[in-house]
């Protein structure tokens, strides 16, 4: 909100609550939702990393988002299930259980609280009902909508002002309104599926807005320390979110928000008449693993503009590539090699860099500078036994962090480290007694088995691929 750099300081010392604003489940989240989400994940990580003591929130909403992200026309959940012919509830269940697949193959670290707006309804009318009581809202007939005019700070975040915001491209006029900013805190229409008795009437359901800041304050209290979303939430969403509860509770709501740019893809809005809202099936079947992906958008920083294309997700492969192989050449030296507890300079400096980069408002794109620089060097002039295992530990840090690599390293082949080392045993002798065809058939075999040697003074080394 101060647009600015400030110095991460929490509420409660030692202790991080945050919310993460989730999918509205009535389609499956397409890889532009997946920046913010994945955004979330990385803060997760790094607090997790720091020793913080975590909670973490991210609602799914699954009533009261309206076609227009605004208080008119109809909800988005309704209207895919009629398009789709099914039950709007068996809706939600099927694009929620597609999410969380989603969330699992992208290393997405479980959140504590997945609340679904449908299951808080009673907080929700309770939130409002404290709005009416403190004069920040007035109810028309069956709906109850939010007076901007009554909370002074109302734009502070979008930069929006009140005096700007006439009806017109983006607000449609509503005489039911006292301004047309004014937003629905409740909404009553008979033809309404998913709709709740309340003392406001009958037929009613949520608006959108007030839905996160029920749910967030029961899981996190009154006042929190991040809000992440992206930057379409900023306005109206959050700016909503902060009048009607900091209106409510008279504290304020949120110590940091935190936004990530859209994702565009070839240098444009995603779009269905373009062809290009692409699911993480759709990569997949490109040939290209999930993680991939995973790289691709946490390699840029979250502020920054990232540009989808089919290129540059293979940049991201090749790279991500590129870091398992080192990785597994550092597993392999240090189980393999012997030598003192000497360690490198060069990794404390590469350690050193990755974690201001990281501090500085999580600029991951020069923090992993710093581990390519790394790799380039050890490539190049070699390693000992105890570099590998400083660099190794530097690097399962990274990991940690980023989470790009695989949970284990796949043996599909059925060698076992010592049945690959008694290869490489028979394959050497071979050399020595000049039997060269078998010992090219060991190591085509180990080849198919996706084992690397590297022949060197000192012996040959091996690593998976």
């Amino acid at each position: 909100m101060s647009r600015s750099l400030e110095t991460f300081e929490p509420i409660e010392k030692g202790s991080v609550r945050m919310y993460h604003c989730g999918p509205t489940v009535y389609q499956r989240p397409h890889i532009g939702n997946y920046r913010a989400f994945l955004f979330a994940d990385l803060l997760r990580r790094l607090f997790d990393q720091l020793g913080f003591d975590v909670i973490q929130v991210m609602n799914l909403t699954d009533v009261g988002h309206l076609v227009d992200d605004a208080d008119d026309g109809e909800d988005k959940l309704e209207v895919q299930a009629r398009k789709d012919q099914v039950d709007p509830w068996k809706l939600v269940e099927q694009v929620s259980e597609q999410f969380f697949t989603d969330l699992k193959a992208l290393h997405v670290r479980p959140a504590h609280h997945y609340p679904r707006a449908t299951d808080h309804i009673p907080e929700m009318i309770q939130v409002v009902q404290k709005l009416l009581e403190h004069e920040h809202a007035y109810q028309v007939g069956g709906n109850v909508y939010f007076d901007v005019h009554s909370f002074e700070k109302y734009g502070a975040l979008s930069g929006n002002r009140i005096e700007d915001l006439e009806a017109g491209a983006r607000l449609e006029v509503n005489d039911e309104k006292r301004h047309p900013a004014d937003f629905a805190l409740w909404k009553s229409d008979p033809k309404h599926i998913m709709k709740w008795e309340s003392c406001f009437g009958p037929d009613g359901f949520p608006g959108w807005h007030v839905e996160c800041s029920a749910m967030a304050m029961k899981y996190l209290g009154e006042s929190f320390d991040i809000h992440t979303g992206g930057e379409d939430n900023i306005f109206p969403h959050h700016e909503c979110e902060i009048a009607q509860s900091e209106g409510a509770t008279g504290l304020p709501f949120v110590n940091l928000w935190m936004h990530t740019r859209f994702l565009r893809v070839d240098g444009g809005k995603m779009s269905k008449s373009l062809g290009n809202v692409y699911s993480l099936d759709d990569l997949v079947e490109k040939g290209f693993e999930v993680l991939d992906f995973r790289f691709l958008v946490l390699k840029a920083h979250y502020r920054g503009s990232l540009n989808f294309t089919w290129d540059a997700l293979q940049s991201a492969a090749e790279g991500r590539k590129g870091l398992m192989d080192f990785r597994r050449r550092l597993e392999a030296a240090c189980t393999q090699g012997k030598g003192g507890e000497e360690g490198s300079d060069i990794v404390d400096k590469a350690r050193e860099e990755f974690q201001l980069a990281i501090a500085e408002d999580l600029n991951t794109s020069a923090a992993l500078a710093s581990v390519f620089d790394l790799r380039n060097h050890f490539l190049k002039r070699g390693l000992s036994f105890a570099e590998a295992k400083q660099a190794l530990a530097f690097f399962n840090e990274v990991d940690d962090l980023f989470g790009l690599f695989p949970e284990a390293v796949e043996t599909s082949s059925g060698l076992s480290d010592e049945e690959v080392e008694a290869l490489i045993v028979a394959r050497t002798q071979a050399r020595s007694d000049k039997e060269w065809a078998l010992a090219d058939e060991i190591r085509d075999q180990l080849a198919e088995a996706k084992i690397v040697l590297e022949d060197g003074a000192d012996g040959v080394r091996w690593h998976r691929s």
